[in-house]
């Protein structure tokens, strides 16, 4: 198996597993590749950063270039984590019936954060609770 970083001609970057470069070859003549965000077909190999062996431990050294452009989303991902917890109250996993609480006028309004289950903020959704996801950085799931 091989992955290639693909990128389309939006400029959406994103990876793909092949069987070989041949199957990538074949999948790419016959216009296979598409991208999952905007469906565009005219989808090419994006710049990829060989690894390299060598280190002690026997892994090997990613010589990638931060793209500017995430290496900025994630800065703005970091700001707005930092802004919502430090104006919101924190509720942890009490997070749905505190919203509910707000929503039906039973608490003061306050912004809150915290954990709620997939199906909790289905609920919430269907109730008409305005509730957004705070994003996650990858650094946070290591």
């Amino acid at each position: 198996m091989i992955r290639y970083r693909l990128l389309c001609d939006h400029e959406h970057e994103f990876e793909a597993w092949f069987a070989s470069s041949a199957a990538y070859d074949r999948s790419a003549a016959a216009g296979e590749n598409v991208c999952p965000v905007c469906a565009s077909r005219k989808v090419g190999k994006a710049l990829m950063a060989p690894a390299v062996g060598g280190t002690d431990a026997g892994e090997a050294v990613s010589l990638a270039a931060v793209d500017p452009r995430r290496a900025a989303l994630r800065e703005a991902i970091r700001e707005l984590r930092k802004k919502v917890t430090e104006s919101a109250d924190y509720v942890g996993d009490r997070f749905a019936e505190e919203a509910r609480k707000i929503h039906y006028s039973e608490e003061e309004p306050r912004s809150i954060y915290g954990e709620a289950t997939l199906d909790e903020a289905r609920r919430l959704v269907e109730e008409e609770i305005e509730v957004h996801p705070l994003p996650s950085l990858p650094e946070e799931q290591n």
